[in-house]
């Protein structure tokens, strides 16, 4: 019983570790004044109403959204048909792939995106500047992301025990891969793009140096933004935050 309680006030203490810095953000968000006192002087909502109102916030929340959505579409679209034949016809590639995608992880942001504004500022693909080059971008660093959570899904479905069953039933390669493993994978696929979608919906560093304030994205506006008011800067945050809150609950309630 003991060890009970032991366990729970870890727990506990761990969750309000966590939270303090939030609930401390959103009580800024939501203050006009806060100085020499322990709490703010007086609470507002103005700060959440210049926001929204903001033409040029929502112009950089919606390229942000753009791009990250376009980026899962693509990572779904290439790599899961790609684990699929990696798992189902040629399993001794595995290792393999799990080498190719860790690649990535030896190169720096910075040093990539030097790389990439060498490769992609001029003739034939001038893409700098555009979204399309973060889309690019992305993809690379979603693929290890979306690879390694799918390969674990194959892993423990069977793969070659549920083909076997469908052809025997009838079922055409396609259809059983549509039909039977894609359902049996939802909750590994739906793991990997929550957590591809948080992280590429934080990036700066390739979204400032690539496309800047030509196709400015939500990090680069708050970045931009950052000297005009903290209340207004936390605003931001929360607002970023209870999005991708609602998102984790929406994926939640999918996955089930």
């Amino acid at each position: 019983m003991r060890a009970d309680r032991y366990h729970q006030t870890v727990v506990w203490l761990f969750a309000a570790m966590l939270s303090l810095p939030i609930l401390a953000t959103l009580l800024y968000s939501f203050s006009r004044h806060w100085g020499a006192t322990i709490l703010p002087d007086d609470l507002t909502v103005d700060w959440y109403i210049r926001l929204w109102q903001d033409t040029r916030f929502l112009a950089a929340f919606g390229h942000s959204l753009w791009i990250v959505l376009g980026t899962l579409l693509l990572s779904m679209l290439l790599i899961v048909p790609a684990a699929f034949v990696v798992f189902y016809y040629f399993p001794a590639l595995d290792r393999w792939m799990n080498v190719l995608i860790l690649l990535q992880f030896a190169v720096p942001p910075v040093v990539s995106s030097v790389g990439l504004l060498q490769l992609y500022s001029e003739d034939p693909l001038p893409l700098i500047g555009t979204p399309w080059v973060l889309v690019g971008c992305y993809f690379t660093i979603a693929l290890p992301f979306m690879y390694r959570g799918i390969a674990n899904s194959f892993k423990g479905i069977h793969v070659h025990d549920l083909m076997d069953a469908a052809h025997l039933l009838g079922a055409s390669t396609t259809f059983a891969f549509i039909k039977v493993i894609l359902p049996n994978i939802r909750k590994g696929l739906m793991a990997s793009a929550f957590l591809i979608f948080s992280l590429l919906m934080g990036d700066f560093v390739f979204a400032n140096m690539l496309v800047g304030a030509r196709y400015e994205t939500l990090n680069v506006y708050l970045y931009s933004v950052r000297a005009t008011s903290g209340h207004f800067t936390s605003a931001i945050v929360i607002s970023y935050f209870s999005f991708t809150l609602c998102v984790t609950w929406i994926a939640t309630r999918l996955s089930r």
